[in-house]
């Protein structure tokens, strides 16, 4: 059996995707490790993101964002919604305690100022706040009767360099709809299934400009897929298989960055094809597991990857999936 591209270069790259030698993961989680490889190699930030009270970040089944200003904002399912660091990890603030559970976030420059998009999975709806956490603009569930296979599940939000916004039911009909600037319905694409234009978890969304036309770049996770689609909704193409249940990406010059829930994140070229695996967790039992405590946390290991951005330097911020709440800050080297 032909092993698929990811699958063959994971075997070569797995042992230099773990913290080298002399930083033992696991062993002390106050001191940084090595993880990456190649060209990719990150540096840990022990603490980074610590509450000044101690107690946990809550819940972690959302996304990260990296500001112009180089604030960091990533959201919970806590009261604490949206929290806001400098890039050192300092605590800033808390924003936006109606959106609290934002499962995708999108950060987009608009009249000279950048605006965050949400999904709201438990409210069912998309909204538009400012940085201050503001409400903008809101797609609720009662204004979508029209909307095909519904607005139940709603997993991703992103917008266009045009305005458009586009919001995924990963978690209900696996349909994508695609709204204007003012939140009017536009189009409705995707459905269930493994074909062309077909999704099985449709959980992540990113604009792709790297290939002239803007195109939508989809995580179709049980798929274990990145497809790109047309902004009108038409199918383009696979852009990468045999993924580890891709659930976010982040794009930054000719490279994507992919949180995959089954404990690793991934670095893909252009073509797709995977240049380096950082935090791989080499511990099955532990893959795409919210309820991970502490205690069995390692330094440069990941459990399970949903949301990730890159910062203007190259940096990377990954939020795991779980139930205290973890977010990882990686120094490129």
């Amino acid at each position: 059996m032909k092993l698929p591209l990811i699958g063959l270069l994971s075997m070569s790259l797995f042992a230099s995707a773990h913290p080298e030698a002399g930083t033992e993961p696991g062993k002390d989680m106050n001191q940084p490790v090595m993880t990456g490889n190649g060209l990719w190699r990150f540096e840990t930030v022990p603490g980074w993101g610590a509450l000044p009270d101690g107690k946990d970040l809550g819940p972690t089944h959302g996304s990260v964002l990296s500001g112009a200003d180089g604030r960091i904002y990533f959201s919970s399912d806590s009261p604490l919604s949206i929290i806001v660091y400098e890039a050192d990890g300092k605590f800033v603030k808390t924003i936006a305690p109606e959106c609290s559970g934002f499962h995708a976030l999108c950060l987009r420059t608009e009249n000279g100022k950048e605006v965050i998009y949400g999904a709201q999975l438990a409210k069912g709806r998309v909204c538009k706040i400012d940085t201050d956490g503001k409400l903008l603009l809101e797609i609720p569930n009662a204004s979508t009767g029209e909307v095909k296979g519904g607005w139940k599940g709603l997993t991703a939000v992103t917008s266009a360099p045009d305005g458009s916004i586009f919001a995924a039911t990963g978690y209900g009909a696996q349909f994508i709809h695609k709204f204007d600037a003012t939140g009017k319905w536009i189009t409705t694409f995707g459905g269930p299934g493994k074909g062309d234009g077909q999704f099985n978890t449709c959980h992540g969304l990113a604009i792709d400009t790297r290939f002239g036309d803007p195109r939508l770049l989809v995580a179709d996770r049980a798929n274990r897929r990145l497809v790109h689609m047309d902004l009108d909704g038409k199918f383009i193409g696979v852009h990468a298989k045999g993924l580890r249940m891709p659930c976010m990406m982040d794009i930054q010059g000719d490279f994507c960055a992919v949180a995959e829930l089954e404990a690793r994140v991934t670095i893909l070229d252009k073509d797709g094809n995977p240049v380096a695996f950082v935090g791989d967790n080499p511990n099955k039992a532990q893959w795409a597991k919210f309820p991970t405590p502490k205690k069995d946390w390692k330094p440069g290991i990941f459990t399970a990857p949903h949301g990730l951005c890159f910062d203007k330097t190259g940096n990377l911020y990954v939020q795991d999936w779980n139930v205290s709440g973890r977010v990882t800050k990686l120094v490129k080297q």
